[in-house]
């Protein structure tokens, strides 16, 4: 110990040379010795990488969810925990190499904000455990192998909700007054767009409403499928654009809806803060910040495949009354009155 290395310094003045000699050798070997650590280094913190292939600009409300679920748990951000984002902020290309720079950085967890981002990381490690913030159909797109039993190192949260479809129709016929036609713009590189419009074919033909079915893929396609739905005489539009190409796009996307004075429903919230006519659809704030959940129970030792994919549980209606205006539109008193927000 410590007080011993060093103890009665007089005791060592010796009387004779020899003494002195023998005396400061021991003492060297003492002090050479390894003492106790009283101070010990800081733990290294869980690192956790968050990926996605949209813009992190055009998901900030989504960060934050993820980031206050994190808080919730005891965790904070460059205190107790470290976070790593990556974003090709337009270059979409470039997702592989982020999800293998994310490996090569040995994270603890992989927090993927959509397929998108979640297919590279796959891809990228078979080995990090990744937490799906959200994913229409991770079942059909390979991501696991079951929702009760994903069975690999992938989990998370999965929006698919067949339902969905039906009660945007519904809400369109509620606003619409001869709702007969409706365009349904979609993604045919997205594996569950197929899924989607089997379920919505069967609601629309409960409602006797016809579809036209647009297929939107890129930037340039936007205006040609408002043109198309112009010509198919459509009265409104359901959107189904998903992904990270819908969310570095909502605000054109809702633009050109303006223009062409067409009545759309949205499945994000985003789009309506963008200036959006209305969305009903899964609350993706709330995913993110449940996703945080899952990072706290991998980093406490659960493995992935033994985690079931949680499915939607929380939805919302939220209404733009300043678009309404804007395309000369009167939205009936009983739909305002289910909105969870109203925007005037």
């Amino acid at each position: 110990m410590i007080p011993f290395a060093i103890f009665n310094f007089r005791f060592w003045i010796s009387r004779t040379k020899g003494e002195r000699i023998f005396r400061s050798a021991f003492a060297t070997l003492l002090f050479a010795l390894p003492l106790p650590v009283y101070a010990q280094h800081p733990a290294k913190l869980p690192r956790v990488g968050y990926l996605t292939a949209a813009n992190l600009s055009a998901i900030p409300h989504r960060i934050e969810a993820f980031r206050q679920g994190l808080r919730e748990l005891g965790y904070f951000e460059g205190k107790n925990i470290l976070i790593e984002y990556r974003s090709p902020e337009a270059k979409r290309d470039s997702v592989p190499a982020l999800a293998a720079e994310l490996v090569r950085l040995k994270v603890d967890v992989i927090v993927t904000a959509g397929g998108g981002a979640t297919r590279p990381a796959k891809e990228a490690t078979s080995r990090i455990p990744i937490v799906m913030a959200q994913d229409r159909d991770p079942v059909g797109n390979g991501f696991v192998a079951s929702l009760a039993q994903p069975g690999g190192n992938i989990t998370g949260l999965s929006t698919h909700f067949p339902e969905i479809g039906g009660k945007q129709l519904e809400i369109l016929k509620e606003i619409v007054p001869r709702l007969s036609r409706v365009a349904v713009f979609g993604s045919s590189t997205n594996p569950a767009n197929a899924q989607a419009l089997r379920e919505l074919e069967l609601a629309a033909g409960a409602l006797a409403v016809k579809l036209q079915h647009i297929d939107v893929r890129r930037r340039i396609d936007i205006d040609s499928a408002f043109r198309a739905a112009g010509t198919g005489r459509a009265d409104a539009a359901l959107m189904m654009v998903a992904g990270d190409f819908a969310s570095s796009h909502r605000k054109e996307i809702a633009e050109a809806a303006i223009k062409n004075r067409l009545p759309a429903i949205y499945d994000q919230r985003g789009y309506v803060e963008d200036g959006g006519l209305m969305t009903y659809g899964v609350n993706l704030i709330d995913l993110d910040r449940r996703a945080a959940t899952y990072v706290d129970k991998i980093l406490k030792g659960a493995k992935p495949a033994e985690l079931p994919v949680e499915q939607p549980t929380k939805f919302e209606l939220v209404i733009n009354l300043r678009t309404a205006k804007q395309i000369g539109l009167t939205i009936p008193p009983s739909v305002l009155a289910r909105a969870d927000k109203v925007i005037k």
